[in-house]
């Protein structure tokens, strides 16, 4: 027996020195079957027992950060030794991650390494704008510089594996994670997805500053009832396919290695032991070739859901569903060899999860180093690197919306006096924003700091005139005199970082605390004021609309946010940011979004008897795609290559956009469609293509686009996704409220 285990482990090591190829397509394809990496997997699967076979399984957490004391529970690194553990997470940092993969390589049997997996969201130790703020930008490669930087970073550290992109379309700003994804559009959130993808993955995972990205969460967590985190998902086969889905077929396209499952039930089955949405649909119709991981103790949960009543049938359903992974439930590890002894699992069905996981170990080169991502120097080379700042300033500043300017901004440099308020104004806590990674607010710079490097010969003061929460007025009087000393007054205020994110859902979307009547009393002395908002979610903010003179809305910028918001507030850039998210006036309108459909009885002001409230219009206070500009932008010359086109016609659209401004600026073009009459109603708009350009003050772009009917196809009555002869508008212009339209017919 020890002679046939020398053998084994001579023949892997042997494998470890022979050539590695990712499986990947270098333009980001999706995720392939080598014939080389499966003939590995084969052999490291016939070595295996059935007890490790069910370790690759199994992921366990670890217990301590790479800044202070750690002390890896014994338990842990005794399952790692038996061969019990497939994977872990948040082990951080080049030495430790050395220190767990070297008990798994060099203790265990086989020695198979372990994959090492973080929530690295926007960001590793170089902290991004939050994912919704980023997506703000409309700029795709920005989007993927941002994630390929995070990617670096983690990589250095010894991460080989992100529990991102989130591509959870969300329609309900309530909901606290809205701040983890795109927004609410499934056209834009998938083109997001693929970007987020690529910017983690790069052209081949065999590249070492890579790591494996995580689309999550599968699927339909964003439609939690009441915008309440983990709460029951109910919605219509159509809408699971037309909005919820597409991201997540998007990253398959993209090459994602691997998804998650969502805690949520969807219809009436918790989706972790849905085996319609995990096997049928994302294994066998999507053909996904990675792995799938539970969220955190999901497998376990499905108790309390009510689906299973105990450990056994818990595992029972997930497996069965097509999860590979357990993530932190310890069900897998204790269940498996029970249900397969009882016929209820087969031992193949074990196998191709464990195929799955050997499958991206093998390209991400861990059996041929199971060290390479545990290099201290590379990590002290590219963490917080100066050119990984000054990127993250970059997409902080390309992510800011312009909200309303009368004629305040920018500020000019030349001002004498300039105060700075709120509770907002000199925080590098907060200005993170949640999600953070290994990011410290010791290492961001705040936006009270950011402006005092900007104007070095200026008086820069400052009050914080209240806290983010609580009711104390008690700064109100020092933030009011520091004010009226003032040229320009910058009043920064809106969430913390732990007021949006997981388990971080609001019943009321206002300002938190006090800061509403901050606003209004510093804006009382009719002074030169801008706000600049940092939060996670769309807030109900039409007070400040009617009241103030200018709103910027920085979202939570991340490491370089106050350097951001001061290159835009002093015009060194000019804000481009469009939302990807409309912005309510009240809770009562949610949910809200742009790509609803009409009813029979649209609204109509003088008559009772249609869709309507009494006491608010329906209408959004800022819809998806706003954004203003220093400079503006007119659009003229619109117009398209045919009345009629066939369905294996192109049809061209074009519209010259003009800067009529003073200020070089960039625009987000959008172009937008309606299907008129269908077999099923269609929405009043939906999201088709857009193109972001720079303009020189006095110049005139034209923007191209194209259509065919592959652009107009939709779920029919009968579930076929097809277009259909008919009727169709084309509109165009910078947001979706304010646009030109025109008309065709597909024959």
């Amino acid at each position: 027996m020890k002679l046939k285990l020398i053998i084994a482990v001579v023949t892997l090591a042997a494998w470890s020195c022979s050539g590695n190829k990712a499986t990947m397509d270098h333009s980001g394809g999706k995720l392939s079957i080598d014939p080389a990496i499966e003939g590995k997997v084969d052999s490291v699967l016939k070595l295996m027992t059935i007890d490790e076979k069910i370790g690759q399984l199994n992921q366990l957490t670890g217990n301590g950060e790479t800044t202070g004391p750690i002390t890896f529970a014994t338990e842990y690194q005794d399952a790692i030794r038996k061969g019990e553990v497939g994977s872990m997470l948040n082990v951080n940092g080049a030495a430790y991650t050395y220190k767990v993969q070297k008990i798994a390589v060099e203790e265990s049997r086989l020695g198979i390494p372990l994959i090492f997996g973080y929530d690295v969201i926007h960001g590793y130790k170089t902290i991004f704008p939050i994912p919704l703020g980023e997506a703000a930008c409309w700029d795709l490669d920005a989007i993927e510089k941002s994630a390929r930087i995070a990617a670096i970073e983690a990589a250095a550290a010894g991460q080989h594996w992100t529990f991102a992109p989130m591509v959870d379309i969300a329609r309900d700003p309530r909901w606290g994670r809205v701040m983890e994804g795109a927004g609410e559009d499934p056209f834009y959130g998938s083109l997001v997805a693929k970007a987020r993808v690529k910017g983690f993955q790069g052209s081949s995972l065999a590249d070492p500053s890579t790591i494996v990205a995580c689309a999550k969460h599968f699927v339909a967590y964003g439609a939690a009832m009441g915008g309440r985190d983990y709460n029951t998902v109910d919605i219509s086969n159509r809408t699971l396919h037309e909005v919820y889905l597409p991201p997540f077929k998007a990253a398959i396209d993209a090459g994602v290695g691997t998804f998650m499952s969502s805690f949520n039930e969807l219809n009436g089955v918790p989706v972790t032991g849905n085996k319609e949405m995990v096997k049928d649909i994302l294994k066998d119709e999507w053909q996904f070739n990675g792995f799938i991981v539970s969220d955190w103790a999901s497998i376990r949960e499905m108790l309390v859901h009510g689906i299973a009543s105990d450990d056994y049938q818990a595992a029972d359903l997930a497996m069965n569903a097509g999860i590979d992974m357990d993530m932190e439930g310890h069900i897998y590890i204790h269940q498996l060899k029970k249900l397969l002894a009882d016929g209820k699992i087969t031992e193949k069905q074990i196998d191709d999860a464990v195929r799955r996981i050997l499958r991206i170990k093998f390209m991400l080169g861990l059996f041929d180093d199971p060290y390479r991502y545990c290099d201290t120097i590379r990590e002290k080379e590219l963490i917080l690197n100066p050119r990984h700042l000054e990127i993250a300033r970059e997409v902080a500043r390309k992510s800011m919306v312009l909200l309303k300017n009368d004629g305040v901004l920018p500020l000019s440099k030349k001002l004498n006096t300039v105060a700075v308020i709120g509770p907002l104004a000199d925080n590098t806590e907060d200005i993170i924003g949640t999600w953070s990674a290994r990011g410290e607010g010791k290492d961001a710079v705040s936006v009270l700091t950011g402006i005092r490097q900007k104007l070095p010969n200026t008086k820069v003061i400052h009050a914080k005139g209240c806290d983010i929460t609580g009711d104390s007025k008690a700064g109100f009087a020092e933030a009011i005199a520091t004010a009226r000393k003032a040229d320009a007054v910058v009043l920064v205020v809106g969430e913390a970082a732990m007021m949006s994110g997981e388990a971080l859902s609001r019943a009321f979307l206002d300002l938190p605390g006090v800061q509403k009547d901050l606003v209004l009393a510093i804006n009382e002395l009719k002074k030169p004021m801008v706000v600049v908002l940092m939060n996670g979610r769309p807030l109900t903010i039409e007070w400040m609309d009617n009241a103030v003179p200018a709103i910027l809305e920085a979202w939570l910028p991340g490491t370089m946010g106050g350097p951001a918001v001061a290159d835009v507030l002093f015009g060194d850039y000019n804000p481009s940011g469009k939302l990807p998210m409309t912005f309510p006036r009240n809770v009562g309108q949610i949910p809200l979004f742009y790509y609803h459909k009409n009813t029979g009885r649209p609204r109509v002001e003088t008559e009772r008897y249609t869709s309507k409230y009494i006491d608010s219009p329906n209408t959004p206070l800022y819809p998806f795609g706003y954004g203003l500009s220093y400079t503006s932008f007119d659009y003229s010359n619109f117009g398209i290559s045919a009345n009629e086109i066939g369905m294996s016609d192109t049809l061209k659209v074009w519209v010259d956009v003009t800067n009529t401004g003073n200020y070089d600026g960039e625009e987000v073009v959008q172009l937008y469609i309606r299907d008129m009459v269908g077999s099923v109603t269609r929405p009043v708009k939906e999201l088709k293509g857009f193109e972001k350009v720079f303009i020189k003050k006095g110049e005139t772009v034209k923007v191209m686009f194209k259509l065919t009917a592959s652009d107009l196809a939709f779920y029919t009555r009968t579930m076929e996704f097809k277009a259909e002869p008919g009727d169709f508008k084309v509109f165009v212009g910078g947001n979706s409220r304010d646009l030109q339209e025109l008309s065709f017919r597909l024959k």
